[in-house]
């Protein structure tokens, strides 16, 4: 089965239907995939900023990371099942857009990042100077930041892309 046909099977469903046709539904939880994405953005930002030497630079990295982290996991929660619905409710819009795929490459590079590059902060023994990649730290810190700004753009651009 095609993307196209997957689209057009979603499209054709109950579920579908009625998102569509509720006519508060959608802007509730666009309204709610808006908030998720502050939520996530939001935590990302203090982080990596921490992480770059910019911010709360007089809190330990593993302090800033432990205290915003459940916030960009909770956003993340979210943004995944708020776009599932919106989605759902518009699939041929959604899931035949390049920049929607772009957007999905991107969560998926930021979320791998979180993963590799803020749990090990985590451990009580973990030591940013000590760390074998230390001299990557910023570095990751602003690219992890750029990515999760360009997946805001592209949410954006979604609505937009013809």
């Amino acid at each position: 089965m095609s993307v196209e046909q997957f689209a057009q099977h979603l499209y054709g469903t109950q579920i579908s239907t009625s998102l569509r046709e509720i006519a508060w539904i959608v802007p509730a939880v666009q309204s709610i995939h808006i908030v998720a994405i502050a939520a996530v953005l939001g935590a990302a930002i203090v982080m990596d900023l921490r992480l770059a030497g910019v911010l709360a630079t007089d809190e330990t990295p593993r302090g800033v990371v432990k205290r915003h982290l459940p916030w960009m996991w909770g956003g993340l929660a979210l943004l995944l099942t708020s776009g599932t619905l919106l989605g759902w409710a518009e699939p041929y819009r959604v899931l035949m857009n390049p920049v929607f795929w772009t957007k999905m490459a991107l969560v998926l590079t930021g979320f791998t990042l979180t993963l590799l590059f803020r749990y090990p902060i985590l451990h009580p023994d973990y030591r940013i100077e000590h760390a074998r990649a230390a001299r990557l730290i910023k570095p990751m810190a602003w690219a992890s930041l750029a990515i999760w700004v360009m997946v805001v753009f592209c949410g954006r651009w979604i609505a937009y892309y013809q």
